[in-house]
């Protein structure tokens, strides 16, 4: 019950009293088996958590992990959003020790994935197995739970082809974008010292709302970070919500902007529009990963209007990559097009803010291989040396 409420209502959203009726007790009865909502929402994703770890100690081919990824992606569909959204507000400990049991999963999963590939690099193993349970994570994102036997075997068929892909000869700079300098760090300001004031509180905003939390950053600590009072922040925006909505306003025009336009495409050429669309994606991930993880997590924060408005833009943005993968891949239909499109961003937004595979500085050009096989793309060969 608590984690369906998280994963639809956000956990800011979702009272201690709201949970205690769904399952028919008062709130006090609750708070007899919990202290408070951060152990309940430590719990739910221990109970998803464990079932993933089982789910791989047992498997002992790559078809195995595939299987077991897919199991718990559908029958535990809400946890994908608890660890990528929900888990940062865990108290400190316990984001460690969940971060601790993910990259024991994934040590696993790639011990098992060697030894079937035995000249793939340790470093390459971790990246595909990690992009593997980003992937599976997109579920979450659904709207409405797809069939169930339908979603298990498109993820089976999905993550199979994850796991498989070659990351040998990737190289850097092959995702350019507007105002990409070549070599820059992904999320590193291109032209440092050109910025006014207001546009310094709206970066600083960004990245400390991601990394920290909107509720964790004070009006002192935004001030702090451009080198003002905190009362001074006041003077560029009336309060720290509207600093917030205004970033992410930001974000989504850039999005809008350096992406949008790539999926239309030329009519009569979807695969192309979708390979152009993914290139620029990707380089734009790669420039802002903190925006990134703000639309992702802080938009429950917004008020109802701002909320409204980023809702409609994220299923607008993501119906036009369905509608193309549609005319790609027929045969699939609407669902299956979701479940991979869905898989893609989550992906791709995982890579980008993960470390230490964040840090790759071929990262953008195995993103483009992983995402082209999770719409279902032909895989592009190696360009550089074996």
């Amino acid at each position: 019950m608590a984690a369906e409420r998280f994963h639809r209502g956000g956990y800011h959203r979702v009272s201690m009293a709201e949970i205690a009726a769904g399952v028919g007790i008062t709130a006090p009865a609750l708070y007899r088996h919990f202290r408070g909502k951060p152990e309940l929402l430590d719990r739910t994703v221990r109970v998803g958590l464990d079932a993933l770890a089982d789910g791989v100690r047992s498997a002992g081919s790559t078809a195995g992990l595939t299987a077991a990824l897919a199991a718990v992606a559908v029958a535990h569909r809400p946890l994908g959003t608890l660890v990528q959204r929900d888990a940062r507000l865990l108290p400190p400990s316990r984001r460690a020790a969940l971060r601790r049991e993910l990259r024991a999963v994934v040590g696993r999963m790639a011990a098992v994935l060697r030894a079937e590939r035995p000249g793939l690099a340790a470093a390459d193993a971790e990246l595909l197995c990690w992009s593997a349970l980003s992937a599976g994570a997109g579920l979450s994102y659904l709207p409405a739970a797809p069939q169930p036997r339908r979603a298990e075997r498109l993820l089976r068929e999905l993550l199979t082809a994850v796991l498989a892909v070659r990351l040998d000869g990737a190289g850097p700079g092959l995702v350019p974008g507007p105002g990409l300098v070549p070599g820059l760090v992904p999320g590193a300001d291109p032209v440092p010292g050109l910025r006014s004031r207001r546009e310094e509180l709206l970066a600083a905003a960004v990245r400390l709302f991601h990394r920290q939390g909107f509720d964790n950053v004070s009006t002192e600590r935004l001030g702090a970070a451009v080198g003002i009072s905190g009362p001074s922040v006041y003077r560029h925006f009336d309060s720290k919500a509207q600093l917030l909505a205004a970033a992410l306003v930001g974000g989504r025009e850039r999005l809008r902007h350096e992406v949008g336009g790539a999926i239309p495409g030329t009519p009569g050429e979807p695969e192309r529009a979708l390979a152009a669309g993914l290139a620029a994606y990707v380089g734009f991930a790669l420039r802002n990963g903190d925006h990134l993880g703000v639309m992702l997590s802080e938009t429950e924060r917004l008020a109802p209007p701002d909320r409204r408005a980023a809702v409609d833009f994220r299923r607008d943005f993501l119906r036009a990559w369905v509608d193309q993968l549609v005319r790609v891949r027929p045969e699939e239909g609407a669902m299956a097009a979701r479940i991979r499109v869905h898989a893609l961003f989550s992906l791709v937004d995982d890579g980008v803010r993960n470390r230490p595979a964040g840090a790759r500085p071929d990262l953008g050009d195995c993103l483009l291989r992983l995402g082209r096989v999770v719409l279902g793309l032909p895989e592009q060969p190696p360009t550089g040396p074996r």
